[in-house]
């Protein structure tokens, strides 16, 4: 594939005679066509500031770090990376050498990408084709229409205010989607976390630096900044349920703390969804920090959990999640019970080439995943800068050469079969029968 680039006024073009890099952790190679997916619909590309990209030069077949602009000399070059549309797990970030000067990146993921056949191609594999965030289902008229009737028919729920801010300011498609009365919608509730998360979309506190207090990096999006009463959530939940046929109602959004830090707010409201209906799937989106609250969830009625896990490896874990008063043994703990309870339950693994492959990484995982029979793992592409998180989680642990992303999916997939892959949470109409031989297995009673 072609090599594409960016000049410094944000023109991405290609370049004859160099072909596409991409970079798996130390590895940086050229890209092949047949391991790259056309760019999938609504993916965005960009250009990396304060970076050169790596080419690779095809009359001598080796590396070059191409600073300046070919066509335009004196002028810079910059990579371009391509951020993908949900359902997608990057097999290859763009390939690039920093500056001395250059920032930390924004929170998004950096997919390789290039030229072909009149398209561009990303270093993608796609494990979940659902079109739940499918931009060309969300028209921005469509949505109004939904916030306008909403305001109608709630005027005084403040969390229906803020699902509006959600979709509306920062794009966030769980929050279209309910507007939209469409699969799943975002339940907001908790201010405050027992992590500090590197890639924290929500708040990014200010620490000690080189030049005083400064943060990480810029969060994406404001974190919810009132503790929405039960009846608040229960109307949007009832509301969403009724409405929406194997509908999923979902705490723990990019816009709040871990939901495990509200139970005073979040079990009352899922007692009070349940006494009203035992359809939709209530879903919890944690850290899972904190296994003696999340009992008192799932006897309220919580159908399923989701944890989010960059490592099962406990010092690459708490390198980047640095938790405030639980370790990942709590983690473990909550999954445990979780499972023993009879309730969905699934990792939000967060991946980045280069780390996510390694053999040591997927030797954990291998042993993570047998002492722990979990029924479904999101594969998510972690935001995160990737050079720095390479960089941190190099210093947590020991890793040597990766298998590729393509691999480890394919290993998991044959050494757990009864695990299901995908991107999004499914709603219990979709669980059942694999929940069925844990309850079977151990006598529990499905509710």
């Amino acid at each position: 594939m072609t090599a594409v680039v960016a000049s410094a006024s944000g023109e991405i073009f290609e370049i004859e005679g160099y072909a596409a890099v991409g970079m798996d952790g130390e590895l940086i190679a050229p890209l092949a066509a047949d391991y790259t997916q056309q760019l999938p619909y609504g993916s965005e590309l960009m250009f990396l500031p304060d970076r050169m990209p790596i080419l690779h030069n095809l009359s001598t077949g080796k590396l070059e770090v191409m600073q300046e602009n070919p066509y335009q000399l004196g002028s810079p070059l910059f990579p371009v990376a391509a951020f993908n549309s949900p359902g997608y797990v990057v097999t290859h970030n763009c390939a690039y050498r920093e500056a001395v000067t250059a920032k930390m990146l924004p929170l998004f993921s950096y997919g390789a990408v290039g030229w072909h056949r009149g398209q561009f191609r990303s270093a993608v594999t796609l494990v979940d084709d659902e079109p739940r965030q499918d931009l060309r289902f969300m028209k921005t008229e469509d949505v109004m229409k939904g916030i306008k009737s909403l305001r109608k028919q709630i005027p005084s729920n403040r969390l229906r205010a803020h699902l509006e801010h959600c979709a509306m300011t920062y794009g966030c498609p769980a929050g279209k989607n309910f507007f939209l009365g469409r699969y799943e919608a975002p339940l907001p509730t908790s201010q405050f976390c027992n992590a500090r998360c590197l890639g924290c979309l929500s708040l990014q506190q200010k620490e000690a630096g080189d030049y005083g207090l400064v943060a990480l990096t810029s969060n994406s999006q404001e974190r919810i900044a009132f503790t929405p009463t039960p009846d608040e959530i229960a109307e949007i939940a009832l509301y969403h349920i009724r409405r929406v046929k194997a509908a999923v109602v979902s705490f723990g959004q990019g816009c709040e703390g871990d939901p495990l830090m509200s139970v005073e707010v979040i079990e009352p409201a899922i007692r009070l969804i349940r006494s009203k209906t035992l359809e939709g799937t209530i879903n919890v989106n944690t850290n899972a920090g904190r296994p003696e609250i999340l009992g008192k969830l799932i006897e309220a009625g919580m159908d399923s959990m989701r944890v989010s896990i960059n490592s099962v490896r406990s010092s690459c874990y708490e390198a980047y999640f640095r938790p405030k008063g639980y370790g990942f043994k709590d983690v473990e703990a909550s999954i445990d019970l979780a499972i023993s309870r009879g309730c969905h339950t699934a990792i939000n693994y967060l991946n980045c080439p280069g780390f996510t492959d390694t053999p040591e990484e997927v030797e954990a995982l291998i042993g993570f995943l047998s002492r722990h029979p979990l029924h479904f793992i999101q594969w998510r592409n972690l935001n995160f800068d990737p050079l720095r998180y390479l960089k941190e989680m190099n210093a947590a642990a020991t890793h040597s050469r990766p298998i590729g992303m393509k691999a480890v999916l394919e290993l998991v997939q044959e050494r757990f079969p009864d695990i299901s892959h995908g991107y999004f949470n499914p709603p219990k109409e979709r669980f059942y029968v694999s929940l069925l031989n844990v309850v079977e297995s151990e006598n529990f009673v499905c509710k």
